[in-house]
């Protein structure tokens, strides 16, 4: 009779002992198993370390992202700086270059004024009839525009081409020299608008916010001093302007012109 060989099997014995009286449990677990189990929670283990450094990983590309974002930001904020400092920079030499060509206007300006002088001076006009105004002169703007004293509240500038003079209720608006109604009307910004060529490359005109009654008729001659506007009431404002072959300038130039 052959020998029987017995196979022997490692196993695990696990006893339950329960502390509230009940029958303890008593089990047998192969080592087949425990090892599974061993594996498992490796498995886990690795599972986990992986996820890990994916989320690591996709922090560090979402930061570099976000950098990259904000240096792009950054350099598209400084160029429309940049765009806007050029912008700037050709409105001031723009504002310059008008300055000069204003300038340039005043001087050629003055310049005729002190030719029309020598012409007087050589045609032989003597000091005894100063006070009368020649009868080239009659037709020069240089009379102030209002019957009073009258004060400048804003003058003459590139933007605002005109001067403004403040009236009071005992005065009148008057022609600044001889010439020919050839306007009175008004606009959106003014009630009244009486304009006046004089003939000479000079017309005059008077502006006035206020609502005012106008003395003369279009088409109608005025001679220097005559009353253009009765001032109502205190504190009425007139903007007077000046233009030279339908260029603006300074009406205080004009004034000063005459001497």
């Amino acid at each position: 009779m052959g020998s029987r060989k017995h196979r022997h099997k490692e196993s695990f014995s696990v006893l339950l002992i329960s502390n509230t009286g009940q029958s303890s449990r008593h089990f047998h677990v192969s080592a087949a198993l425990m090892r599974l189990l061993g594996v498992f929670i490796l498995c886990l283990c690795a599972a986990f370390g992986w996820l890990m450094y994916e989320y690591l990983t996709d922090d560090r590309i979402t930061g570099s992202y976000v950098s990259a974002r904000e240096d792009t930001d950054h350099t598209e904020l400084m160029d429309q700086i940049t765009e806007y400092e050029k912008t700037i920079q050709r409105l001031e030499e723009e504002k310059d270059a008008l300055s000069r060509q204003n300038d340039e206007l005043t001087s050629e300006n003055k310049a005729l004024l002190a030719a029309a002088r020598t012409t007087q001076d050589e045609n032989g006009v003597n000091a005894e009839k100063a006070d009368a105004v020649p009868e080239a002169d009659l037709a020069f703007p240089s009379r102030y525009p209002y019957s009073e004293t009258g004060e400048v509240s804003e003058k003459y500038s590139d933007a605002h081409p005109y001067i403004s003079i403040v009236t009071q209720a005992r005065g009148e608006v008057v022609a600044a020299a001889d010439g020919t109604v050839v306007t009175v009307g008004s606009d959106d910004t003014y009630p009244l608008i009486i304009e006046i060529e004089h003939g000479n490359g000079y017309r005059t005109r008077y502006m006035m916010p206020q609502e005012a009654t106008p003395l003369p008729e279009e088409g109608a001659h005025v001679q220097s001093g005559t009353a253009l506007v009765t001032v109502g009431a205190n504190n009425t404002q007139l903007d007077y302007q000046v233009l030279y072959e339908e260029k603006p300038i300074d009406p205080l130039i004009v004034f000063e012109a005459k001497g």
